[in-house]
């Protein structure tokens, strides 16, 4: 559009705007005349006050002579004293004061001067100027600052939000908050009933029952919590339910924080290390003899993007294998595991190989072991989570049992030195679906082992059982963690649940000692100390950050602990051993079970009713399949309760 055809207003916009972008001196030169202008009004307006209306003409025509001498003090007094650098928007509580002391100082100059002249004016007069005069300069400051302000945001959107809290750190918010121009509160929320219904800093505190319809009516578009002295739980729940109203909620530190005081923000953001919940001491960091059996070999980790598996890889360095086959079904997991280590592997001569795929597909399979001339099999591939396998258990089945038939199956004919199955203490008598897979592929492996003769080559198989990896996808820690995040509360299924726990390097470390103590058919347990309890690893949690456990003995603390009662399936304590009894083995963190099998013709058989169920996708065929082949499978003859939509740990 071209210029003439602008409108008047924008004209003037764009003058006013102009006026914005003067020099810094020339602003305050600008200043200085305005506040040395209002000398003569101030004189003529205390004269008007002492003859209580307008002053005699003579009485002015008297004082003209003194008003250019007392102009020129004023703005040396300004001059010297700096007050026309403090910029408008930080004309503040001391500003004020230098400006009192001006207008006194310049108040008793005129009474020196009137006095020097004769004129007998009463003191009251320059009582009066030195007020008036005060009161004009702090005003027309006032009234510049907001001519200002309303320059800047004409044409610019503005953000109206909403204050929560009106205390100290509150009200600093809101006086730095009037200096900008996109942004303008409209009133404060606070939680105090002694603040309700008060105007702070011009804003009127409300209630937050009136939040939303103050949201409704003042168009608001972002709430502020100023609410540093209030845990952070607290201030993640309210947040949430703000968020809930689609506000955009920020959060403000105190400023003792901004400065640096403020040592409980620096220590929540230390990490905790999940060791310190084992309630035992760490396993020895030697991996105690078993680096021989994996030095110089090609080794295939399935499942390797997994918690176990990807440091089982990582492990696996310091043993110089030739080679290390990450195999992998998620591509995102793939290509973490794969840059982190390759990295690690730099200039330790050991090949990487990526390989996208599942383990249930025999083809690729065969094809990796026998392009890669593996020697040893770690199989860490399956659906772990319980809540997904309950509500999938096909896919679990075909996955988890289907999956280790099929690999190793391959290894047998690729003639696989060594092959180490990962399992859990779920497959003891299990509860819940994943449980139960995890315990058919220990059978089909007891199973594929009994019909192996390591003494003339062939494949050796063993398997590795143990409990709750801490710090797992999916386990307690991370869950626990993310609720403590929100503000809780935390949830958890029965207050007297145990679990067995050992960290993820603790449990890899042992894997790699057991599959190199196997000879063929072995049963290896964890030994992982005493079970843990949840509720009481959920309180360790709390107070390791920072926060207190909110229950009826502390109704004012900061996160909850809410049972919600256990799932379909699950146990109130687990176990490790099927049998009566274990032995020892060369590693005192490694015990041998003594268990029996199926036989031959009857893992034959469930594996063929596996298959006929997985590809009818027949629920009630698997369960059956459940109940005839595994120990107390009885209770899978019927379906199970569906568990509820809590989020809940997955024990």
């Amino acid at each position: 559009m071209p210029d003439s055809a602008q409108s008047p207003s924008r004209n003037r916009f764009s003058r006013l705007t102009g006026f914005t972008r003067l020099p810094r001196r020339a602003k305050q030169g600008i200043v200085l005349a305005v506040d040395v202008i209002l000398v003569p009004a101030a004189l003529i307006f205390a004269l008007a006050l002492q003859h209580n209306g307008m002053p005699p003409m003579r009485n002015l025509l008297t004082h003209w002579q003194s008003i250019p001498l007392l102009m020129t003090i004023s703005g040396l007094l300004i001059i010297t004293m700096d007050i026309h650098k403090v910029q408008l928007k930080a004309y503040d509580g001391r500003s004020m004061l230098l400006t009192g002391l001006h207008a006194v100082l310049l108040g008793l100059a005129t009474a020196a001067l009137d006095g020097l002249a004769g004129y007998g004016t009463p003191f009251a007069t320059f009582v009066s100027f030195t007020m008036v005069y005060f009161l004009m300069v702090a005003g027309c400051r006032h009234l510049m600052l907001q001519m200002l302000l309303s320059i800047y945001r004409a044409g610019q959107p503005q953000k109206r939000v909403l204050i929560y809290g009106a205390g100290r750190t509150g009200q600093q918010l809101v006086a730095a908050l009037r200096t900008e121009p996109t942004v303008s509160p409209v009133a404060f929320i606070d939680d105090a009933k002694q603040l309700q219904g008060t105007i702070v800093h011009g804003l009127h505190v409300y209630a937050p029952v009136a939040l939303q319809s103050l949201v409704r009516d003042r168009s608001v578009d972002r709430v502020l919590l100023a609410m540093p002295s209030v845990s952070r739980p607290k201030l993640a729940q309210l947040s949430r339910r703000l968020e809930d109203m689609g506000l955009d909620v920020q959060t403000l530190p105190s400023f003792a924080q901004l400065a640096g005081n403020g040592a409980r923000l620096v220590e929540q953001l230390t990490p905790v290390l999940p060791g310190r919940f084992l309630g035992r001491a760490p396993l020895d960091d030697e991996l105690r003899g078993g680096s021989e059996s994996y030095a110089g070999k090609s080794i295939l980790v399935s499942g390797a993007g997994g918690s176990i598996g990807s440091e089982l890889c990582r492990q696996l360095l310091s043993c110089r294998p030739r080679r290390i086959v990450l195999l992998e079904l998620s591509e995102f997991a793939l290509y973490q595991l794969e840059s982190e280590v390759r990295t690690l592997a730099a200039g330790m001569g050991v090949e990487i190989v990526p390989v996208l795929g599942s383990v249930v597909s025999a083809p690729l399979v065969r094809q990796t072991l026998a392009e890669y001339e593996v020697d040893v099999v770690l199989h860490a591939a399956a659906y772990k989570h319980v809540p997904l396998v309950e509500a999938n258990p096909l896919s679990g089945f075909a996955n988890n049992v289907l999956g280790t038939q099929v690999l190793a199956t391959a290894a047998v004919e690729a003639g696989v030195a060594r092959f180490t199955l990962i399992s859990t203490d779920k497959a003891v008598r299990p509860r819940n679906m994943m449980g139960a897979s995890k315990r058919l592929a220990e059978l089909v492996m007891q199973d594929m082992a009994s019909r192996s003769n390591p003494a003339r080559g062939d494949t050796i198989f063993s398997m590795v059982r143990f409990g709750n990896v801490l710090d797992s996808s999916g386990s307690v820690l991370p869950l626990f963690r993310e609720q403590i995040a929100k503000g809780g509360p935390i949830t958890l299924t029965h207050k007297e649940v145990t679990r067995y726990f050992m960290t993820i390097p603790e449990a890899a470390r042992l894997v790699l000692v057991a599959g190199s103590f196997a000879s063929g058919g072995e049963v290896f347990v964890l030994d992982m100390g005493e079970p843990v309890s949840i509720h009481s690893l959920a309180c360790q949690m709390i107070e390791a950050a920072g926060y207190s456990l909110r229950d009826e003995k502390n109704p004012a603390g900061d996160i909850e602990i809410r049972l919600t009662g256990l799932r379909a399936g699950e146990k109130l304590h687990e176990e490790l051993l099927l049998g009566a009894g274990q032995t020892t083995t060369a590693h005192p963190k490694i015990m041998l079970a003594r268990e029996t099998g199926l036989s031959e013709i009857e893992v034959a058989a469930s594996l063929k009713a596996l298959r006929s169920a997985v590809a009818e996708h027949d629920t009630l065929a698997l369960r059956a399949i459940i109940a005839r082949y595994i120990e107390g499978g009885d209770a899978f003859a019927k379906p199970q309760q569906k568990a509820s939509g809590e989020p809940r740990p997955a024990l």
